[in-house]
């Protein structure tokens, strides 16, 4: 088994129900905030081992996200083993609803990659602890919006903290993944300004992307765009996305995007320090999501989630600030500020239990 239950996650629990063939994970790092708040992956994964390392990671990342967005929430994930243009119906997902029923309020799912907002409104059939759901569901709709947004201001603090002004206006920004979050940040950037590259594996994606903003140019792949000569590469893809070799050839002045657990592993961080790039944490810049379908839970008011979200800007910059005072990676930094809010938790209180 994997070395990553040293990560201390509260709890882990495997599903698996017969009769629809699911196969799922749910991990619980912290409810030290409250109940966890983290999305459902659908990936056909390698190996029930690879879905573990996966959840966990995500899961503790969601932790940090959520206690920095200032939510009153912990870190959780789910992911689902299968394809979800083959593996995907109906009852699977009413089954897989059963079992974050089963959590007791514990955790709280909602959309990531290969679910979508009409997946949620099936989940929800089984289980009252869903979030992203289709507005005719009473739900709030597709968090990509605010996603988007949040990584947006948060670019918009990094450039600032790189060029003294707040804005992409005439830079070259790489953005990799134009699914979700990719493409409509790339229609906030090209209004903004910004010179707009982009890739990905789908080539419907791109084709969608181009149609909507027609000055955008395409590359090949993401090996051949973080060798392009920009201002900002944006990783809004899957997770992984700065290893060694990467930013090895980077030639950006500024790194910030939409995709999770950026870092392959934590020593990225210094070598982007070294090389003078700004690093904004993915999960300070990509909270708007959490902020959107947490906002669910109390009656969703778009303009609240909006309002909330615009924060990430100074957010962020007080990240990159606090890294320069404290002589840390932003990594570093932002870490220490997810810390604090949950050490700040009485170690008596730090399990969330729903009321008796």
């Amino acid at each position: 088994m994997t070395d990553a239950f040293s990560e201390d996650h509260e709890q882990v629990v495997f599903c698996h129900d017969r009769e629809t063939g699911l196969r799922a994970i749910i991990a619980l790092h912290s409810t030290a905030l409250g109940p966890a708040l983290g999305g459902t992956r659908f990936h056909p994964y390698p190996s029930t081992e690879a879905a573990l390392a996966d959840v966990l990671h995500l899961s503790r990342g969601m932790t940090s996200k959520n206690a920095v967005a200032g939510l009153d929430h912990g870190g959780g994930k789910g992911v689902i083993i299968g394809d979800p243009a083959t593996d995907k119906t109906e009852p699977l997902l009413e089954a897989y609803g059963r079992f974050v029923e089963s959590l007791g309020g514990r955790y709280v799912t909602a959309c990531d990659v290969g679910t979508y907002v009409a997946d949620m409104d099936v989940v929800a059939r089984t289980c009252r602890t869903v979030t992203g759901r289709s507005e005719s569901q009473g739900g709030a709709g597709d968090s990509s919006v605010l996603t988007a947004l949040g990584v947006f201001q948060g670019m918009r603090a990094a450039a600032e903290a790189a060029w003294g002004e707040p804005t992409l206006a005439g830079r070259r920004v790489g953005v990799a993944g134009v699914g979700k979050v990719g493409r409509l940040l790339t229609g906030l950037l090209a209004d903004d300004g910004a010179r707009v590259v982009v890739t990905d594996v789908s080539a419907d994606a791109v084709a969608r992307v181009v149609a909507e903003h027609p000055g955008t140019e395409v590359v090949a792949d993401v090996e051949a765009l973080v060798r392009e000569p920009l201002d900002v590469y944006s990783p809004c893809a899957l997770g992984d996305a700065l290893t060694t070799e990467v930013v090895e050839v980077l030639q950006a002045r500024v790194v910030c995007g939409g995709a999770n657990n950026q870092l392959a592993r934590p020593e990225v961080g210094d070598l982007l320090e070294r090389r003078g790039i700004v690093y904004a944490p993915d999960f300070v810049v990509n909270g708007g999501g959490v902020i959107q379908v947490a906002d669910e839970l109390h009656g969703f008011s778009f303009e609240r989630a909006r309002q909330r979200t615009l924060g990430i800007f100074d957010t962020t910059a007080a990240v990159l600030r606090t890294a320069r005072e404290e002589g840390v990676t932003t990594a570093v930094a932002a870490d220490r500020l997810a810390a604090r809010r949950v050490d700040a938790v009485p170690a008596d209180r730090r399990m969330w239990l729903p009321a008796r």
